[in-house]
């Protein structure tokens, strides 16, 4: 393997059949990577969400699951962890998430090239929830798991109600 990092331009060597492929990273077809956290208080079947303010950069007035993109480099769990920490004030443990959903979207905002948001829900945490972030976000409320507001952001409302009914784990948005 070189020893610079495929998003540098650089080929990856790559095993196919046991022979060595050159792969050229895909910079025109990279897909954000997303996570969010569907935060589910099973003892009172309540969920915690947040509304977008109208600062936010999409959605302004939506109500949403805690969720953020991935940093270079960082596992997908520890987005979570840190995104639903910096929102809420929340402490989950990586190895106490549980995967709700996957989201596949064609193109989003900041993501012309698509986006994969892996869902997980978090049944143990730590903390009291705050709204850590007022400038992007107007309110953090418990919410009924049989009242989810309608005025909610579609990719992940979809993703929420199919966990909450255990329907099907994989939803493709912008798709034909």
């Amino acid at each position: 393997m070189p020893d610079n990092p495929p998003n540098e331009g650089n080929t990856v060597a790559q095993q196919t059949n046991g022979q060595a492929m050159a792969l050229t990273p895909a910079h025109e077809s990279m897909t954000l990577l997303v996570a969010a956290v569907i935060v589910h208080d099973k003892a009172t079947d309540r969920v915690l969400l947040l509304r977008r303010s109208e600062n936010a950069k999409f959605a302004q007035g939506m109500w949403d699951l805690p969720v953020g993109k991935s940093e270079p480099g960082e596992p997908i769990t520890e987005t979570a962890v840190r995104e639903l920490y910096e929102e809420t004030g929340l402490t989950v443990k990586p190895e106490a998430l549980k995967v709700a959903h996957i989201i596949h979207g064609a193109w989003g905002v900041e993501a012309p090239n698509g986006f994969l948001t892996v869902v997980f829900a978090a049944h143990d945490w730590t903390g009291e929830p705050e709204n850590r972030e007022p400038r992007k976000h107007s309110q953090l409320r418990w919410v009924d798991a049989n009242a989810i507001p309608d005025a909610f952001v579609d990719t992940t409302a979809s993703a929420l109600h199919k966990y909450l009914s255990g329907g099907h784990a994989v939803s493709l948005d912008g798709w034909t």
